[in-house]
């Protein structure tokens, strides 16, 4: 393939054509994941009685999580969750290679999740699903690192794209979240991978928005203060979104080594939240478009239905701030317990449960001017998303295609851009972001960083090196040196570790004096190390300890501390200027 696409096709023109078989690939995975999910749910919940609970919801997410987890563990055989970052993990560390079987592993295991009443979405398996078909496409045809990048950002892209039938959404998201840096060269194939999504999705799925909505009122300038309230309402909701999915996932992965275990714990709470409040029960779009079309109490009441509250309309504002504090609890006991899906879903569910009960109490306290719940739901939706993802434009953007609230937008970019900047004060980092950042993995949109992210120690590391012993005598030291190749030579003892090193430079004026070949010794000549290096250590932390200590070269050692290679000063920092020539080129 690399052979006739080098003949016949120039980068670009590759570029283009691989863009549309992206989005025509990620719009089918889109709805054969939505068909499959629907599916599931209606012969499952079908009978159900809306006016008392059901035993069933005790059963059927266990069932789920239990399926999933073998399916995973007996025939992906690989790790497929947290879709997102395992994208931000591949394009920081893995040089954009995603592995074949996630073209398709993670569709069928987020639809037995999500079927069986596992409570998260599943926009993160699918843009896992349409980075790895934009990958594994690049990878058949030869392209390089950078359209390797651009490609999966593709994928992304499409798939948000074809799932919400949102092509401006596909774009903000993956530059916001996913994508290093912005140029013409980039924005033609991304916009032309979202656009082709989008236009099959409405061949496949109809013309009909996934929320139905329609504007109660026109936003006026007197309702600014409470979009900047809700903002901030939103903010914080966000930073208790991303901490309790934290100690969530924390206390699931200290039971990494117990699979029993784990799947008892999440299925236990799972069901046991979703018996309690049936709105958890699988992506929760349903809710959501009962509280963007209900006009009264009646219509609202219909969030209560299959629950023990079903009937006792005067709950429902508690029903409702309950829903918001253990949806998170139910998403990290769904991915927890052995399930497949992301936080996309769940963070959209928050924002407009919040910013109903926002707007609730606002009307019922008569705080201000009235404020129309429906409108204020759906800025719920943008805020809350926007804050956990930090992804301002991703979240205006997203809910205005899918709602067609294109009136909204002074209200929206207002609600989106407080939370985003509330939630900043607290965590620098998205609920995608956090893992990687922690570990000095993340890609970001600052280039000087994203290239230090990008570059590894294998490719500055030099092995060829000749080494010495501390009782070695000045003769026998300069035939060493004459046998080296740098400046320098490393002192070793017995175990491989560094004692010290001899620079050449320094030692000029004995080196012919053969009257001192048997008097000075190594450990009399050698000088201490000014700095080292480990072979896990970031290339930014290289970088810093050579403008730190102002040397030429460093030792880099292993785990046990034995001595590996060393990096030259002047090679990392031409490397470095190498790619980010390569890295801002169009």
């Amino acid at each position: 393939m690399y052979a006739w696409r080098t003949k016949h096709l120039s980068d670009r023109q590759a570029t283009i054509i691989l863009a549309l078989c992206i989005g025509f690939f990620a719009s089918v995975a889109a709805y054969v994941l939505h068909s499959i999910i629907h599916i599931i749910q209606h012969l499952l919940t079908s009978r159900f009685h809306a006016d008392t609970f059901n035993w069933l919801y005790l059963m059927f997410p266990v069932v789920g999580i239990f399926l999933t987890s073998l399916f995973v563990r007996y025939v992906v055989k690989d790790n497929i969750s947290h879709g997102i970052t395992r994208i931000l993990y591949a394009i920081s560390s893995k040089q954009s290679r995603l592995k074949a079987h996630n073209c398709w592993t993670s569709v069928v295991a987020s639809a037995i999740t999500i079927g069986f009443g596992g409570s998260v979405g599943a926009e993160a398996p699918i843009v896992l699903t349409g980075s790895a078909i934009g990958s594994n496409l690049g990878r058949l045809f030869g392209m390089d690192k950078k359209k390797l990048i651009l490609l999966v950002g593709c994928g992304a892209a499409a798939a948000i794209a074809g799932i919400f039938k949102a092509p401006i959404a596909g774009l903000v998201f993956t530059l916001e979240v996913l994508m290093v840096d912005l140029s013409m060269a980039s924005l033609l194939p991304i916009l032309t991978a979202a656009v082709t999504a989008t236009c099959f999705t409405y061949i496949f799925m109809g013309s009909a928005s996934l929320f139905s909505f329609h504007l109660d009122s026109m936003w006026s300038v007197e309702r600014v203060p409470a979009c900047i309230i809700l903002g901030i309402a939103c903010g914080l909701v966000s930073i208790y979104f991303i901490r309790s999915m934290s100690v969530c996932e924390g206390m699931f992965g200290k039971l990494k080594q117990h699979r029993w275990a784990k799947l008892a714990l999440g299925g236990v709470l799972l069901s046991s939240l979703i018996f309690v409040f049936p709105v958890l029960y699988g992506e929760g779009y349903s809710a959501i478009n009962v509280l963007l079309n209900g006009t009264s109490e009646a219509d609202w009441n219909e969030l209560l239905h299959n629950s023990m509250f079903s009937g006792n309309g005067k709950w429902l504002i508690l029903f409702i701030a309950l829903v918001i504090l253990t949806k998170t609890f139910a998403t990290a006991a769904t991915n927890g317990g052995g399930g497949c899906g992301g936080t996309f879903a769940p963070s959209l569910f928050v924002g407009a449960f919040t910013g109903f009960l926002f707007s609730r109490l606002w009307n019922m306290y008569q705080v201000g001017i009235y404020i129309p719940e429906k409108n204020y739901t759906l800025l719920g939706m943008a805020g809350v998303m926007a804050g956990v993802m930090h992804a301002p434009l991703t979240g205006i953007f997203l809910i205005a295609e899918i709602t067609n609230g294109y009136d909204m937008f002074m209200p929206l970019m207002i609600v989106s851009i407080v939370s985003v900047m509330t939630i900043s004060i607290f965590e620098p980092h998205s609920i995608y972001a956090m893992r990687l950042a922690r570990e000095g993995k993340l890609v970001t949109h600052h280039t000087d960083r994203s290239v230090l992210t990008l570059m590894t120690m294998d490719s500055v590391i030099e092995r060829d090196f000749t080494a010495v012993t501390p009782d070695m005598p000045l003769g026998k030291l300069v035939n060493a040196i004459s046998k080296s190749h740098t400046s320098f030579i490393p002192v070793l003892d017995n175990a491989g570790s560094v004692l010290g090193e001899i620079d050449i430079t320094k030692i000029r004026h004995i080196m012919f004096r053969a009257e001192l070949y048997n008097k000075l010794t190594v450990q009399q000549l050698m000088l201490p190390i000014a700095a080292q290096v480990g072979e896990s250590d970031s290339m930014e932390e290289v970088m810093r300890k050579f403008d730190l200590k102002g040397t030429r070269y460093m030792p880099v050692v292993n785990v046990s501390g034995h001595l590996t290679g060393y990096i030259s000063r002047s090679r990392a920092y031409s490397m470095y200027r190498k790619m980010v020539a390569d890295f801002s080129a169009e």
